[in-house]
């Protein structure tokens, strides 16, 4: 007979009581700390200049963001618009007598955008009164979601649900371990990314380039997150999915720089959150859907080890705790259920059964 809940033992009510509150601090920590500290950090620029303009432009940068930008100079707009396109920085300053020209792509992150403009105002107001200032975005983002909120918004959704899809395939009790988990864990995926898809680029029109792509990245970023966690689930029962869920929704999301860059999180955090799934997702989703798939490799990369680990886990794993009590292997690898082990225990009859205390 269960205790009354007045009869707890009070270390679990402190426990709850000091452990809880904990957990939600440090979730609250792991969201507010990287948006709170967003400045640049190694932000690759580019610069259009002669070369003692470039000198001076480069100087300038260091004073108002110390080591906050990494400079590179080409030779004119052209090549720079290139560097934009394949993803090799995240923007340039064209530098004449009549100005500047800040080239800025809103597709690469509308905080970066926003960053590198104000930067170009300032180097103007350096040049001189009669400077001007003007703005290209070399690869813009969708007219349907000029702000980009709609692409930063649909990852934590993402994230939860590759969670959720581990869960269900792993402790439901309706998917036996072995292949058919493996099968359950690549349909979900492919069909949680085709609805994803259907929702952000079929109704919102906010991922408008190369849609098959766009789609298996979607789908590859879902089983990215939910191999892992089935995996994990399968090697360490329940603990597993607290291990991954934390993992993935509360480390890998904020990380992720997808509101803002990886270059704009404080360290490690930048770096962290590129190897994890939704962050190399994010990456990976801007590249298909903007960039042509530049700078698509190393998140491909990344995603794909993760994907490989958590389903070669559950193929190494035998049941979860999910199974216990359902799903029971007999000699010569016969599976019980458990109506075959209910009907076992009637056909024992009162002698299978343990005598009453």
């Amino acid at each position: 007979m269960s205790k009354p809940l007045t009869a707890l033992p009070w270390r679990q009510a402190v426990v709850t009581a000091v452990g809880l509150p904990l957990v939600i601090a440090l979730a609250v920590l792991a969201y507010a700390w990287p948006a709170a500290r967003v400045a640049p950090r190694h932000v690759p620029v580019g610069v259009v200049a002669a070369e003692a303009a470039a000198r001076s432009v480069t100087e300038e940068l260091g004073q108002a963001a110390p080591g906050g930008f990494d400079v590179h100079r080409y030779r004119d707009q052209a090549a720079a618009e290139a560097a934009i396109e394949h993803r090799d920085v995240y923007g340039a300053f064209a530098v004449g007598p009549g100005g500047v020209t800040v080239l800025q792509a809103g597709a690469a992150g509308p905080t970066v955008a926003q960053l590198l403009a104000t930067a170009g105002g300032k180097l103007a107001a350096h040049a001189g009164p009669h400077a001007a200032v003007r703005t290209v975005d070399v690869v813009p983002v969708s007219a349907h979601d000029p702000r980009g909120l709609v692409f930063s918004s649909a990852l934590l959704p993402l994230t939860i649900c590759g969670v959720l899809v581990a869960l269900v395939v792993t402790m439901s009790g309706t998917v036996r371990p072995g292949r058919r988990r493996l099968l359950a864990l690549l349909t979900a995926s492919a069909a949680g990314g085709l609805a994803a898809y259907l929702v952000a680029q079929g109704f919102l029109g906010a991922l408008p380039h190369d849609h098959l792509a766009t789609w298996a990245g979607l789908a590859l970023t879902v089983l990215a997150v939910s191999a892992p966690v089935a995996g994990l689930v399968t090697l360490l029962g329940r603990a597993g999915l607290g291990v991954g869920a934390v993992t993935m929704v509360f480390l890998g999301n904020p990380f992720s720089g997808s509101t803002s860059a990886p270059e704009l999180l404080p360290a490690p955090v930048g770096d962290l959150g590129r190897y994890l799934p939704p962050g190399a997702g994010a990456n990976l989703l801007r590249g298909t859907a903007y960039f042509d798939g530049h700078g698509s490799g190393g998140p491909l990369a990344v995603l794909a080890v993760w994907s490989m680990l958590g389903l070669a886990a559950v193929a190494a794993g035998r049941a979860t705790p999910a199974d216990t009590g359902d799903h029971l292997v007999a000699e010569g690898g016969k599976d019980l259920s458990r109506p075959a082990l209910t009907a076992l225990r009637s056909a024992a009859g009162p002698a299978g059964r343990a005598p009453r205390r």
